[in-house]
């Protein structure tokens, strides 16, 4: 059996094909960081959802197991300081940060000394917290 060869056939492309190819390429990648216009991007909730009637809970003295129940798993337990639960909530769209709340609760030993909160007091806290400086 003989096989016959063919003589290769050079391909040639024309320059204008290289010139839209490129373009085209430049210009899928240019929209990943703009986003394709009319995409629709949802909203991404991540972390502890702390409402104000969980901050409203919070008592110097409470156990860590009290808090825990009150305020449910720490989103971040550092490692290095296990005197403080951080508690932060963020709602997302796309890269865009709507909002956060961070909630900071400090212990002594098995006991809550004090915490610190982007929520804002209820109208009865704040009362109380001015009650008793005053």
């Amino acid at each position: 059996m003989r096989y016959h060869a063919t003589p290769s056939k050079e391909v040639k492309v024309h320059p204008m094909r290289i010139l839209l190819l490129s373009l085209a390429l430049t210009c899928v990648a240019g929209c990943s960081s703009w986003g394709f216009p009319g995409v629709y991007r949802i909203n991404v909730e991540q972390g502890n959802i702390v409402t104000q009637e969980m901050v409203d809970q919070l008592k110097p003295g409470m156990t860590r197991r009290q808090v825990r129940f009150i305020l449910g798993t720490p989103l971040i337990e550092d490692s290095f300081n296990q005197d403080r639960w951080d508690y932060i909530y963020t709602l997302r769209n796309g890269n865009t940060t709507l909002f956060e709340k961070r909630l900071t609760v400090h212990f002594e030993g098995d006991k809550l000394t004090h915490f610190t909160s982007t929520v804002p007091p209820s109208s009865e806290t704040a009362a109380e917290a001015d009650a008793t400086e005053a």
